[in-house]
């Protein structure tokens, strides 16, 4: 009776095994073919004017994507200033100040309510909120937008660091007299940078390809331009318009800025990746 037994969990073993690996596999291959589809059209589009010209007018030949690169760059750059410091701030609060308080049961369901809403909603909130009401597109907007996606991920990140933070640690700072919001940033929030830190570089990888919000807040702009009170010109947004477009140019840009948009990620998640390995190291 044992010996049946044993073999039939062999089996199902096997069995359990060989799914896993067929999805595996299936995984890689649609994840490779994706890559490999995404280089071999987009690294044909990569060249000195891409980065050196802007975003050609319908009909014409050449052009490059350099008022999106900017744009993309400047939104992205201001919710990095936005949502570090209020991720960071919410995330010390959660974990060290609000264990029991009902603010911190408030926030913790806030977060996770605005980590599980679907971008375009949020793009919607803030169309209602700032373009609606100042009757035009901006980059501010793009970056209030995007800002909502980010800092959840950063609170929560910081949280679930800091939390992973020995309590040997802080017990040790009290005793030698220090207040608790030393303890909290000059201690804690230091043994768990490397871990923060990974958190923002995930939120900006997760915020660089966002379309749906952007086509509601800060919109396009064919020309160059660094003016945040007005419509902006974005990857995301510019990739939507090319691909679609009849023009063979219009095209190949899109699929420049699609590999553009995927280096960026993928240097971001190597970078949170090595960040993480030498905080488990540690």
């Amino acid at each position: 009776m044992n010996l049946a037994l044993y073999r039939k969990r062999q089996r199902i073993n096997r069995l359990g095994l060989t799914l896993s690996m067929l999805a595996m596999a299936l995984g890689l291959f649609v994840l490779l073919w994706i890559l490999f589809v995404l280089f071999k059209n987009g690294l044909s589009a990569l060249d000195w004017n891409l980065f050196t010209q802007s975003t050609p007018a319908p009909g014409t030949d050449g052009g490059g994507l350099l008022n999106a690169i900017v744009g993309s760059a400047l939104m992205v750059g201001f919710t990095a200033l936005i949502s570090t410091p209020i991720g960071i701030l919410a995330g010390i609060y959660l974990a060290e100040y609000g264990d029991q308080s009902r603010m911190a049961s408030i926030t913790r369901f806030v977060t996770d309510i605005m980590l599980s809403a679907p971008s375009i909603v949020l793009g919607l909130f803030v169309y209602a909120l700032v373009v609606a009401r100042l009757g035009h597109f901006s980059g501010w907007a793009g970056t209030l937008a995007l800002s909502l996606i980010a800092v959840p991920v950063v609170v929560r990140t910081t949280e679930n660091m800091l939390r992973l933070v020995p309590g040997s640690l802080r017990e040790a700072a009290f005793a030698l007299g220090a207040p608790r919001w030393k303890v909290a940033t000059m201690v804690t929030l230091r043994a768990a940078r490397a871990g923060v830190i990974t958190g923002l570089l995930l939120a900006l990888a997760r915020i660089s390809g966002e379309t749906a919000p952007l086509l509601f807040t800060a919109l396009n702009n064919q020309f160059f331009s660094v003016n945040m009170s007005g419509p902006m010109a974005n990857l995301p947004v510019v990739i939507f318009q090319f691909a679609m477009s009849p023009y063979d140019n219009w095209v190949r840009l899109a699929w420049g800025g699609a590999l553009l948009i995927t280096l960026t990620v993928l240097t971001l998640n190597i970078i949170a990746r090595v960040l993480f390995r030498d905080k488990a190291k540690a």
